[in-house]
């Protein structure tokens, strides 16, 4: 069927060709744009010569949007959609599946908009799958491998896959993500290929297998050290809970995990002893549980760190064999007396006492209320005590929540214990408690406290209780939680570490909340408020045990009940402390900084997307610089009189015939970059200089001219 206009004359294709292709030379894109409207509906055989077009274009694989082969498409799909009668159907069935191969034959590239509109106005969805899949097979042999998936998941063909041999190579390539969008959406593949990465976490897996499978795919060091045990397991669990599989499918993962939390627990416990062992006995049954080879990792870590009595306690519980015991820990288990010969799991809530040490009060914060104004709520009346007394219009609530910590082998956390302290009583919601957490009261509690506005609703670091909120009652992904009358003093904390930056420091300093110091977040915002830190030894309790140890309340109890006092101190004085009058401005200040970090993420990788690149360094809350600093970093000499600059606020790139000073540099407190023999310097430079605007030193590379520093060394 003839597809010519009224007033069309049967213009050559290679006519058009040579018009389009002389107007794209001379950039003269809207004269392109007419030329090539005008030019479609004069073809007599639009679609056939669309592709004879495309065929000759240079760069007509490429497919991005600075080809000529890709403008025209784009044109095409704008004629095409005010030309409906021009179809593929329309043609005789030999034709149209002539034309079908040779679109085919140009989709070997992956930019989305080509790909998108060759399938679309040449209907290739409905080829024959034999055919779709030949051409599939025919890009991996040609090493195309993210173009065949793209094009497979645009045409659907997953099913009709292997999914080793299309997913295979690309997380070779350090290209996951595309494997994982090659399987969503298809429960057996997605279980195929994390069983795959599950399968490479084994200590006996050998990329030469791999290398056998593929002889042709050449993969760089850097894609060959992602294929390592460590970093797999991170993918293993992430796509366990995307994918909603059951972990008990991806036992290498699991173990592999549960390996590093082990390693974890033994630091925490023998080096830096900041865990009780009640509270390290619990974690340590939950991590090795019944797997054998973690138990003798367990004795065999024991034996190292604590000793042949403690080792030969829990070899004893977990009944390992004789032969797989360490040295010295059978003949030390044959020594042991009867009442040494189990480990001792003793429950000490029963004797401890509410009051602490002398020793503890005069080092650690301590809660102004007695044990009998702390309630714990743990069936639906005791719930509707506290709604009334919570809900106080002008109010004011210290929240905080506590979970059981899984160390990273189970990714969703669902939130134990949930505080909420009031001046004089505090109140501690027990999830774990039979009914409490699903019930309907309890779910009503939670969504009208967060969203009523007259009560002010003191936090610390609040998203990370929000996301263990989401975790625990899926109904607020459903019916997101309305936040209102929320403070995070997260948020007055890093305000107050920008004042003392800028009062101790010349020169620019990312603020981190306990950078420089022992104690670290809210423990730190109680010291520099109230005088002492809070005592963190519970901090990693099993908080799904019950019932809670004295120890365990106490500490709940002061997390949540020291935002008051905090909040009285800094609302009665902000000024002492650098802050503003109204409090919670800071906190929607930060709110839309966060937005705006937020909208740049966004808007950097659409540029990214579109082939933009952005040289952006760290953001950094830093003051604007000096004068001086400029015009040293803008290569100016300074006077004599003018004030030395203090080795912290200099920057310094240092080539590979420098690397001696740079070393210098370093031990003076100066900022240094040292380049390779094999990085490429002027580039290296520029780049620094666009991101943190960095001073370059070297023989050959000199970039805003030469540089005069005068450091100065404090002894």
């Amino acid at each position: 069927m003839n597809h010519t206009t009224p007033e069309a004359v049967g213009l050559d294709p290679a006519v058009l060709t040579d018009q389009l292709f002389e107007l794209w030379n001379w950039k003269d894109l809207q004269t392109l744009h007419l030329a090539a409207l005008q030019g479609f509906s004069k073809l007599s055989e639009p679609l056939e010569a669309l592709l004879t077009i495309l065929e000759s274009c240079p760069g007509k694989q490429k497919g991005r949007s600075n080809t000529l082969g890709h403008y025209i498409l784009m044109e095409f799909q704008t004629w095409i959609n005010e030309h409906p009668q021009v179809t593929l159907s329309s043609l005789p069935e030999q034709q149209a599946m002539a034309l079908q191969h040779r679109a085919l034959s140009l989709l070997t590239d992956s930019q989305p908009s080509f790909v998108d509109s060759l399938i679309n106005i040449y209907q290739l969805s409905s080829l024959d799958l034999a055919i779709l899949r030949l051409h599939i097979e025919r890009l991996q042999t040609l090493n195309c491998y993210k173009e065949a998936v793209v094009l497979s998941v645009k045409l659907n063909l997953q099913k009709e896959m292997n999914m080793e041999e299309m997913c295979v190579p690309l997380i070779l390539q350090d290209k996951i993500s595309l494997a994982e969008s090659f399987v969503t959406g298809h429960s057996h593949l997605e279980l195929q290929l994390v069983t795959l990465l599950d399968s490479w976490c084994h200590p006996c897996f050998s990329m030469e297998a791999i290398n056998k499978q593929f002889p042709r795919l050449s993969v760089s060091k850097h894609c060959v050290g992602q294929v390592k045990p460590k970093i797999l397991t991170k993918h293993v669990l992430r796509l366990v809970e995307k994918f909603n599989i059951h972990q008990g499918l991806c036992p290498n993962a699991l173990h592999k995990r549960r390996q590093g939390s082990l390693r974890f627990l033994m630091y925490k416990r023998f080096v830096e002893k900041g865990m009780m062992d009640e509270n390290w006995s619990d974690h340590v049954q939950y991590v090795v549980a019944d797997d054998l080879e973690l138990q003798i990792q367990l004795v065999e870590m024991l034996v190292k760190y604590s000793g042949l009595q403690k080792a030969s306690q829990w070899s004893l519980r977990y009944k390992i064999p004789r032969n797989r015991l360490p040295h010295g820990v059978w003949e030390t288990q044959q020594s042991l007396p009867p009442h040494l010969q189990q480990v001792h799991l003793g429950d000490s809530a029963q004797i401890e006492e509410w009051m602490p040490s002398e020793s503890h009060r005069q080092k650690f914060y301590q809660v102004p209320i007695t044990k009998d104004k702390v309630h714990l709520v743990d069936t639906p009346d005791a719930l509707q005590r506290c709604r009334k007394i919570v809900l106080k219009d002008g109010g004011i609530v210290g929240v905080d929540m506590e979970w059981q910590p899984t160390f990273g082998c189970i990714s969703t956390q669902k939130v134990a214990l949930i505080q909420l302290a009031v001046f004089e009583q505090a109140f501690l919601l027990d999830l774990c408690a039979n009914g409490l957490c699903q019930h309907a009261d309890t779910i009503s509690f939670i969504r009208s406290f967060f969203s009523t506005r007259n009560v002010l609703k003191l936090g610390y670091g609040m998203a990370g209780d929000l996301k263990c909120l989401l975790s625990t009652w899926r109904q607020f992904l459903e019916e997101p939680l309305k936040m209102e009358g929320v403070l995070d003093l997260l948020n007055i904390h890093q305000q107050i570490e920008r004042g003392t930056v800028k009062m101790t420091q010349n020169g620019p300093k990312e603020v981190l909340v306990g950078e420089d110091s022992a104690d670290k977040g809210l423990s730190l915002l109680v010291k520099q408020v109230l005088g002492r830190p809070l005592d963190k030894t519970e901090q990693m309790s099993n908080w799904e045990k019950r019932p809670l140890r004295i120890s365990q309340i106490r500490y709940a109890v002061a997390d949540a009940y020291c935002l008051l006092d905090v909040y009285s101190v800094l609302s009665s004085n902000p000024a002492r402390f650098g802050l503003p009058a109204d409090l919670l401005s800071i906190s929607s200040q930060s709110e839309k900084c966060g937005a705006k970090k937020h909208k740049d993420k966004r808007t950097k990788q659409m540029n990214q997307a579109h082939g933009k690149e952005e040289c952006q360094g760290p953001q950094r809350v830093s003051p604007p610089r000096s004068d001086i600093e400029k015009g040293l970093l803008c290569g100016k000499k300074p006077s004599e009189d003018s004030p030395a600059l203090p080795p912290q606020q200099l920057r310094v790139v240092c080539d590979n015939m420098l690397q001696g000073l740079g070393r210098y540099l370093r031990c003076l407190g100066v900022d240094v970059v040292m380049l390779e023999n094999t990085d490429d310097h002027r580039e290296a430079a520029i780049r620094r200089l666009k991101a943190e605007s960095y001073s370059h030193v070297g023989n050959h590379t000199k970039v805003c001219g030469p540089r005069w520093v005068r450091v100065a060394v404090c002894p």
